[in-house]
């Protein structure tokens, strides 16, 4: 039920009530009247008033003549009081009739009442039971969104797994021109930007990281040079996630210096491998590619 239509029914209920209480409120007052009629007749009928009557007409004429008009005017009070008695119980009678018909109207409305507030508790009922309906039927479509999405995780996976079965890079350190790195203080990332193969994507040639795609064994190898000096090592650490692994390492007074080095790992889905220059070192490549850094999937776990 709306509450419009509910507020409606409560004013209609509240002014049949207020036209009852009307009702009473005129017929007491009718009541009240015929009683003070009453009372009126009764003292005109009294003893001492009759007496107090003819005293005052024996003192102004004949007390026959006055006997008489005495009686006839108590008679036309008398049916003064019957007509007007007369009036006031049709007037109660019609007043019942109008009561009567209020409370006939006012149990219909209260009835009709009852009637929608039964309606009403059947439709919150109804609502509720749709709630818990809605309530189970929305676990089970997560429930099934959820199967659904481990299912397509599922199916990627495997599709995932078919394609990086197939994994290999290989990259030298500068694209274009010739440039020696270091010495540095600190181990610092070398990124080899001329990347040759990269087959799978898992090699960043902006970060210098090879991030496995997939559980598997890797077999890494890196090779590095520099110019020669007897203060600066050539010296580069093959890294598993911050781990040192594998080192390169060559030092002489002049000319060029060459290390290589060379690993197989066994990596989880989102290891890291990448190569860390030596602090202290110096590493240079030029168009003949000297420094590079290869890997590639042997098989899968």
């Amino acid at each position: 039920m709306k509450p419009r239509q509910k507020n409606w029914i409560k004013q209609q209920y509240q002014e049949q009530v207020t036209k009852v209480r009307n009702l009473e409120q005129q017929y007491q007052e009718q009541v009240t009247k015929v009683r003070s009629l009453e009372q009126q007749y009764q003292a005109q009928l009294e003893p001492d008033s009759n007496s107090k009557i003819i005293s005052h007409v024996r003192q102004n004429g004949s007390q026959v003549g006055d006997t008489e008009n005495l009686t006839n005017n108590q008679q036309t009070c008398k049916q003064g009081i019957d007509t007007v008695l007369r009036e006031m119980s049709a007037s109660l009678a019609g007043l019942k009739v109008d009561m009567e018909y209020v409370k006939k109207d006012n149990e219909a409305k209260t009835k009709e009442l009852d009637l929608i507030k039964q309606q009403y508790q059947e439709q919150v009922t109804k609502v509720r039971s749709l709630e818990e309906q809605y309530q189970v039927q929305e676990e089970e479509l997560i429930t099934i969104k959820a199967m659904a999405k481990i299912t397509e995780n599922h199916v990627y996976a495997l599709k995932r797994e078919g394609e990086v079965k197939r994994v290999a890079f290989s990259a030298s350190l500068l694209d274009l021109g010739s440039n020696t790195f270091g010495p540095f203080n600190t181990f610092t990332t070398l990124v080899f930007r001329n990347v040759v193969t990269n087959i799978g994507n898992a090699y960043n040639r902006n970060s210098g990281f090879f991030v496995a795609p997939v559980k598997g064994a890797y077999h890494f190898e890196f090779y590095i040079c520099g110019p020669g000096s007897p203060s600066h090592l050539v010296s580069a650490v093959l890294v598993r996630n911050g781990e040192h692994i594998f080192i390169a390492t060559e030092t002489q007074p002049s000319h060029l210096a060459a290390a290589g080095n060379a690993a197989t790992l066994l990596l989880e889905v989102g290891d890291v491998v990448f190569i860390r220059q030596y602090e202290n070192s110096r590493i240079s490549d030029s168009q003949n590619r000297h420094t590079t850094f290869s890997g590639h999937l042997l098989f899968t776990m």
